[in-house]
């Protein structure tokens, strides 16, 4: 049974977060050069390579490998955190890392450790690159051994998500208590930029072929000064654009100004999972305790349209209840762009969204849903259940069930990625 944030849990959480704040002022905040784990095995670009997706289960610091089409049978398993008694050791013989810790663990964490946020593989498939929350590093394992091959420990003291450059080459990750963006080299682990976004940096997506890039932040979503009236306290949530040739900010988009225009003052501008479209004309995203998505026009840098979803009947008003201030998290978009694909989260259910007319499809019944992807062949859209430890596969063209996989313990990311032909696991 999954555990529930009660209101004495919350008061608690709140003070241990106004704590960490405390701490963080007494400590200097960097980046700790890469540690090299084992030397990497050689390149094989003539090794044949399997598609696959890898499912991130946050809190057993586990990652599945299942088939990224048709069944989405379960393939191999991966542990991503092979080196957790160095780092639990590491982590409770120094005070501030310990606060930051316990803090990520009653907070975001819902009482577990946050130990595999995002994933991704190398461009020859010989290992997964990984951001640890609660460890607040990036790690790269093995696919032979089971082994790490590099660590990169991030700014502050917790790491979240990532995205892969369109080469394969590049992983950019947020920082989110350091509000940095690290950009890694996805072979070496060697920094190659960074740069400095709003509070809580969280999404990431390259775009114009890996030109720009953008990052979201989503201000202090660990309190529960959820009501209207405390949304100045959750901090500076903006668009952070940058060059990726200098790293350099090109532009910063900060949302309040675009809904309100719109009418929409009622809309929290902290942005979650985002998707463009095709061209990268529009961006599709979601924001803070809203059950819908926005549609902003990136030419005009205007709110175009809103879309509400349906409201669950069971699900609370409460916005104390919404896991980390996210109605709503999870979002894809088909291949060719007519089709969105919504995770909602707290009402328990996903659906497709028809990107012309924003009409919603039939609700597709689902525990936590939390993360939407699309799968290998574009015609389904593949959710993560956190609430039922299983992925499932939604059609595109009917918004039907396809199937449900089972997956290991909260299931959170999923992403396409490569393994060697025949492979089935890390040797024991």
């Amino acid at each position: 049974m999954r555990s529930t944030t009660t209101a004495a849990g919350g008061a608690a959480t709140g003070h241990l977060w106004r704590l960490l704040g405390a701490a963080a002022a007494a400590v200097a905040l960097g980046a700790t050069a890469t540690t090299s784990i084992a030397s990497a095995s050689p390149a094989s670009t003539a090794a044949a390579l399997r598609e696959v997706m890898f499912v991130g289960n946050n809190w057993e610091g586990t990652a599945d490998v299942i088939n990224s089409r048709g069944d989405f049978a379960k393939i191999g398993r991966i542990n991503v955190v092979p080196d957790k008694s160095q780092r639990l050791a590491e982590i409770y013989l120094n005070p501030i890392k310990l606060i930051y810790f316990l803090g990520i663990r009653s907070g975001p964490g819902e009482g577990h450790d946050q130990l595999v946020d995002d994933l991704y593989s190398t461009p020859d498939g010989t290992a997964l690159v990984a951001s640890r929350p609660s460890f607040a590093d990036v790690v790269s394992v093995d696919l032979a051994t089971g082994k790490l091959k590099w660590r990169f420990p991030v700014s502050g003291y917790r790491a979240d998500h990532m995205a892969v450059s369109p080469d394969g080459t590049k992983v950019a990750v947020s920082a989110s208590t350091a509000n940095t963006v690290h950009v890694l080299d996805i072979n070496t682990g060697a920094q190659v930029g960074s740069f400095a976004t709003g509070d809580k940096p969280h999404e990431n997506v390259y775009t114009d072929g890996g030109r720009y890039l953008w990052n979201m932040s989503i201000g202090n979503v660990e309190t529960d000064l959820d009501s209207p009236g405390w949304d100045w306290t959750k901090g500076d949530r903006h668009i952070t654009v940058v060059d990726t040739s200098t790293y350099r900010v090109v532009k910063t988009i900060d949302m309040r100004a675009r809904l309100d225009a719109f009418g929409r003052s009622d809309l929290s501008n902290a942005v979650r999972p985002a998707v463009f479209s095709p061209d990268s004309g529009k961006l599709y995203f979601q924001v803070s305790f809203f059950n819908g998505l926005v549609e902003y026009d990136v030419a005009t840098d205007k709110v175009t349209r809103v879309k509400t979803l349906p409201k669950n009947p069971a699900t609370s008003d409460d916005r104390t209840t919404y896991v980390n201030d996210s109605r709503h998290h999870g979002l894809s978009m088909s291949p060719d762009g007519s089709k969105l694909c919504v995770a909602g989260t707290m009402d328990d259910y996903a659906t497709v969204v028809d990107r012309a007319s924003l009409q919603e499809g039939p609700q597709v019944p689902a525990s936590k849903p939390y993360w939407a992807t699309v799968s290998g062949d574009g015609r389904n859209c593949v959710i993560s259940e956190s609430g039922a430890d299983q992925v499932t596969a939604i059609d595109f063209a009917t918004g039907r069930k396809v199937v449900s996989v089972p997956v290991g313990d909260h299931p959170q990311r999923v992403r396409l990625a490569h393994v060697p032909a025949g492979w089935t696991g890390p040797a024991a």
